[in-house]
């Protein structure tokens, strides 16, 4: 397993959770961006700078996963092209994405932009909190848990 991060919108307390968890898990973590980021020195943390653009470091992200790698991304698109390719998809707020989910998160996001865009409804997601910060790692730490009990 291998950990990809959508990491230009990915929240820097995420990261953080991120990095702690590549050292004590041992598990390779790469984020990725297209601009530049500060990572600590670490032989399981790297980067993946990507060309800027519109999707670029989603559609690089899907080019690279692998069944069974993890993608942290709050991007409903590509969780569902992640859970298509076989891998698993949780977001920075500690909600998995699967195959139960995420025809719906589709939908309502659909909605949501149709509402948007009407003039109806703005803004963006509301900050992370102190519960979404416990859940995301909460769920990180069981979904490395199984996969070390798994033994791969």
């Amino acid at each position: 397993m291998q950990i990809w991060v959508d990491a230009d919108a990915c929240p820097v307390v995420i990261k953080t959770i991120l990095f702690r968890a590549a050292e004590r898990a041992r598990i390779l973590v790469t984020l990725v961006a297209n601009s530049p980021l500060r990572v600590p020195p670490s032989s399981f943390i790297e980067t993946l700078l990507v060309a800027g653009g519109m999707d670029v470091a989603d559609e690089r992200i899907v080019e690279l996963v692998a069944a069974g790698d993890l993608v942290i991304t709050a991007d409903i698109p590509l969780a569902a092209a992640v859970l298509e390719a076989g891998g698993h998809a949780l977001n920075p707020r500690g909600e998995r994405y699967d195959a139960d989910n995420i025809q719906q998160k589709l939908r309502t996001r659909a909605y949501m932009e149709e509402l948007r865009g009407s003039g109806v409804f703005g803004g963006g997601p509301p900050p992370l909190t102190n519960a979404d910060r416990k859940a995301f790692a909460d769920q990180l730490d069981r979904i490395l848990s199984r996969h070390s009990r798994s033994g791969n």
